[in-house]
């Protein structure tokens, strides 16, 4: 289980990583902007009729509701969307609920989610409408070689890969490598330059983009 604190704006701050879940300037235009924008989603998602997307870490399920709701507003109405995240420090129900305050009319989306939920170790599915959530808890390092699938379109979202390494490393980006599809794409908030390096070794295309808020740069890439 995952320990939080709370800043005076009622953000969520990792005790064990001493970071933030989200950008304190605005949680949900930062997954907007490095997330969406930065794999492209509005147009492929409007021409998708089956979708996948992979996330390592899905901390307060901000991205895979935003995501969700992007969804919705530019795929066909049958088309389908699936969420796989990986999280090895699950937050609980009551806490994940606080961290999506801020943004009310993500409520109606959150909820079937939120109250389906088992955050014991193992995989799950929840299934609602058009997207399938498939959340694995657990460490992604294992957990990776189980998917089911490649994905499209990647979400790396670990806590800063200075203080978070164990998701940050050669091997694990090698294996999101060799589970996305041969058009996909990922996309991150860090620039930093071992890091690009790590997704150029496991085959992608990588450049730096505008990063969000004060961030000057994020990174983004496309397999090769």
């Amino acid at each position: 289980m995952s320990s939080i604190e709370w800043d005076e704006n009622n953000v969520p701050l990792s005790t064990r990583f001493d970071d933030p879940y989200y950008s304190k300037l605005s949680g949900r235009e930062e997954t907007r902007h490095v997330f969406i924008k930065g794999n492209h989603l509005s147009t492929r998602f409007a021409a998708a009729k089956n979708f996948h997307i992979a996330e390592l870490g899905f901390g307060t399920g901000l991205n895979f509701l935003e995501t969700a709701s992007h969804w919705k507003k530019h795929a066909a109405s049958k088309a389908r969307l699936t969420f796989t995240s990986f999280e090895l420090y699950p937050l609980d129900k009551e806490d994940m609920s606080r961290a999506l305050q801020p943004w009310p009319d993500l409520k109606a989306l959150s909820a079937p989610f939120i109250k389906a939920i088992n955050i014991m170790e193992g995989w799950q599915e929840v299934v609602s409408d058009t997207v399938t959530l498939r959340l694995a808890i657990g460490d992604a390092n294992q957990r990776i070689h189980e998917m089911s699938e490649p994905a499209d379109a990647w979400f790396l979202d670990g806590f800063s890969p200075a203080k978070n390494p164990e998701l940050w490393n050669q091997g694990l980006m090698n294996a999101v490598g060799e589970n996305t599809k041969s058009d996909g794409t990922f996309a991150t908030y860090t620039a930093a330059g071992w890091v690009r390096r790590m997704m150029e070794e496991a085959g992608f295309d990588v450049e730096k983009q505008k990063g969000f808020g004060t961030k000057r740069h994020m990174s983004a890439g496309q397999r090769k």
